[in-house]
């Protein structure tokens, strides 16, 4: 069944994809295939891009270098970083990752990936569907990235084929049973040619589906975000110091899941206080009712101790409040987990001491198969055990990707050294 629904022109959403697949796949030239049919580029850039390809000694225009903007990835000709792009037609904005292909850069794409809407896995048709496929498509659902298209590209070297079509879309759709994938699309397409990205070109008339920028503006992302669950995690305490407002205790932050309405029963966490919404302020005034991703000022009926960190949440819907938790863990950094160190977790707006009390065993992304690990190095991922020294208010990454995601810090350097999520497994 389809998940294409039209939406209303003057509908503006804002969707974030990230583009993943094996190096030389055509993940850059995608992108810029899109820029360029949407005419979401300036002539200086297109004059710049021209210049640069004509100075490489090729025919044309290299769009791939519209996002390769290192000078490293230019000279070698791959994607090395996380590159972003934004762009918007008159049905949606959209913010674009192209993400690395090769497998030293695994953390590069989990980041590009962490707040993404969809994901599209390209796939060389002469190649079919390899390792690094595989491996991306694992991270896309290990992240939990709501909606998938595989983009089987390079149809103009195969004669636009749909036996080769259709033998690459079996051979994904096996391997995609394993994993809990939600939707997947399926597009023959040309990045180079044009064909089945923007417009439809003139090769592929025995394919009946649409376009992947068609898809991309009418793919319906509305329950992408959590809307059953509330979960309001305390950024800010505002205690105004004038005549005016000199009783007004209202608690900042933005709402990461559910709604919440004027007179709801809220829950204080990890204390457990009770009471009820009284106001619910935004910058225009009050309104009677919000929901994520909205940012809110919010005041209750009582007089409660509440801080930064605290998380309020309906009473009667409660999260996992636990010093202990089971989560998947990617290590970004250069430098190994030291087990027996404390590091600092940050979770919504907590920051909390931690320690790695086990890893259960190291992911292969190539094959998936569980391997024994004593430590984490650079680009790993494990399931492991974390203690913290307070509570923390979550929950599973699955089913709440905001309130089930964290990072680790490196408390003497500050550096970020891993990004986790709670609960989460896929096997």
């Amino acid at each position: 069944m389809s998940e294409i629904e039209k939406i209303p022109l003057d509908q503006t959403e804002l969707l974030r994809f990230i583009t993943a697949g094996s190096v030389d796949d055509g993940k850059s030239t995608l992108i810029g295939r899109m820029l360029h049919d949407s005419k979401s580029i300036f002539e200086d850039q297109l004059s710049s891009i021209t210049n640069t390809t004509r100075k490489r000694g090729m025919e044309g225009v290299d769009l791939s270098l519209l996002t390769d903007g290192l000078q490293a990835e230019r000279e070698q000709g791959i994607t090395i970083d996380v590159a972003y792009r934004y762009f918007a037609t008159p049905k949606r904005k959209f913010i674009i990752a192209d993400t690395p292909g090769h497998e030293q850069y695994t953390r590069n794409m989990v980041t590009g990936a962490s707040t993404a809407n969809l994901a599209v896995i390209l796939i060389d048709a002469r190649k079919g569907v390899l390792t690094q496929s595989r491996r991306h498509t694992y991270l896309a659902s290990l992240v939990g990235i709501p909606h998938l298209v595989v983009a089987v590209n390079k149809m103009d070297l195969v004669d636009y084929s749909q036996s080769i079509f259709d033998e690459i879309c079996k051979d994904f759709a096996v391997f995609a049973e394993q994993l809990d994938l939600h939707h997947v699309d399926f597009i023959p397409m040309s990045a180079l040619k044009g064909d089945m990205v923007v417009e439809r070109g003139e090769y592929l008339d025995w394919y009946k589906g649409t376009t992947l920028m068609d898809l991309l503006e009418n793919i319906s992302i509305t329950n992408d975000v959590n809307r059953d669950d509330f979960r309001f995690p305390v950024q800010w305490v505002c205690r105004p110091q004038t005549k005016e407002l000199h009783d007004f205790r209202g608690y900042m932050g933005r709402i990461e899941s559910g709604s919440v309405c004027v007179g709801d029963a809220v829950t204080v966490l990890p204390s457990g206080l009770n009471s009820r919404i009284k106001e619910i302020v935004l910058y225009e005034g009050n309104v009677d009712d919000a929901a994520a991703p909205q940012s809110v000022t919010l005041t209750i009926e009582d007089h409660l101790d509440i801080s930064r960190g605290d998380v309020l949440v309906k009473t009667g819907d409660l999260p996992l409040v636990t010093k202990e938790f089971d989560a998947m863990l990617c290590w970004l950094s250069e430098q190994p987990l030291d087990p027996g160190r404390k590091y600092l977790i940050k979770h919504t707006t907590r920051i909390v001491k931690a320690v790695v009390s086990r890893i259960d065993y190291r992911v292969d992304v190539n094959t998936m198969n569980h391997e024994p690990i004593q430590t984490l190095k650079m680009n790993d991922i494990a399931h492991v055990g974390i203690k913290v020294q307070q509570p923390l208010v979550c929950d599973d990454y699955q089913r709440n990707r905001s309130m089930g995601c964290f990072i680790v810090i490196d408390e003497s350097s500050n550096n970020t050294v891993a990004a986790g999520m709670i609960g989460s497994s896929v096997s």
